[in-house]
């Protein structure tokens, strides 16, 4: 299976970048040829430019800008977040990818004011995410970063799918051996992806 691997974390010599390596890593231990999409590192302009948002629904013509990133996800049977979670939400880089790149004609369409999605040939969905919070505090904000992943992008690839959600809660105060044994939880969870 060909996996797509969003990663938006700015550090190189970081635990997300740690956590992005060992996806990499398993995903093709496991046997699936992987995109890795280190968005940082390929540079990428998360700005949704008034001239994009103008030409925003005019498909083929609004992939232009970002063609590759789209050709990209639409090869992808399986899609993978490694991120941070900052302010209860993603880094700026890859909230802009998904604006820029899941466009109409890419990941939706309207049909009779009704959408339809596009991203049918996505099989599996992963999220790898690191969040500051605690659990509690992550529930009481109502956890957006689970919620998107859960509910919309699963939506938006396939309902009746099952999630494979991965989350190191407490970066603020976690230890070697909480780093550790997550670590340990990805690697198992993308071998078996």
């Amino acid at each position: 299976m060909r996996v797509l691997v969003l990663h938006s974390h700015p550090v190189e010599e970081s635990y997300g970048k740690a956590l992005y390596k060992q996806t990499l890593e398993s995903l093709r231990k496991a046997g699936h040829e992987v995109d890795g999409c280190d968005l940082y590192a390929e540079n990428f302009d998360p700005v949704l430019s008034r001239h994009d948002r103008l030409a925003y629904h005019d498909y083929p013509g609004n992939t232009e800008p970002v063609k590759s990133h789209v050709e990209r996800l639409k090869r992808a049977e399986g899609l993978v977040l490694v991120t941070p979670v900052w302010n209860f939400g993603f880094p700026a880089i890859l909230k802009g990818y998904f604006d820029r790149v899941w466009l109409p004609g890419v990941s939706f369409e309207l049909v009779d004011g009704k959408v339809e999605s596009r991203l049918r040939h996505i099989r599996k969905l992963a999220a790898v995410l690191t969040y500051g919070a605690t659990p509690f505090r992550a529930f009481v904000a109502g956890n957006p970063p689970k919620k998107i992943v859960k509910r919309v992008l699963r939506a938006q690839i396939n309902p009746l799918r099952p999630v494979t959600f991965l989350a190191h809660y407490d970066m603020n105060n976690c230890t070697e051996e909480t780093r550790t044994r997550f670590l340990q939880k990805v690697t198992s969870a993308m071998e078996r992806f």
